[in-house]
């Protein structure tokens, strides 16, 4: 649990220096017309390719370390298929709830502000 909460602080820290990096371009986009939605899928979809990336690696030498440790056990036992895609899809789950906060909040905010510094 506290890898798992010491992980979400490192992306939610992530999602704000990227929000942050981006007002700008944020802000132009909301005057030329985007929606809320829109931006939120903008930098929601940055974050999940590269959880799905990470998985999409992780997941295949997961297996094969843990299939050659499980064997040198007396009682042997296999890994299930289900345990990997329901661990990938808490992985994303916890991605989309992270980085919503920072990227609804990135893309309601006035673009005027972000704009009238420069």
């Amino acid at each position: 649990m506290l890898a798992i909460f010491i992980s979400c602080l490192g992306l939610f820290g992530l999602a704000s220096f990227v929000a942050e990096q981006r007002k700008k371009e944020i802000g132009v986009r909301k005057v030329l017309g985007a929606s809320v939605v829109d931006l939120w899928q903008m930098l929601l979809k940055e974050f999940t390719q590269l959880v799905a990336i990470s998985c999409g690696i992780a997941i295949p030498l997961a297996w094969y370390y843990l299939h050659e440790w499980l064997q040198h056990y007396s009682y042997k036992t296999t890994m299930s298929w289900w345990i990997f895609i329901v661990s990938d899809a808490g992985a994303l789950l916890i991605t989309v709830i992270t980085v919503s906060y920072q990227a609804i909040k990135a893309a309601m905010a006035n673009p005027v502000k972000s704009l009238k510094a420069e």
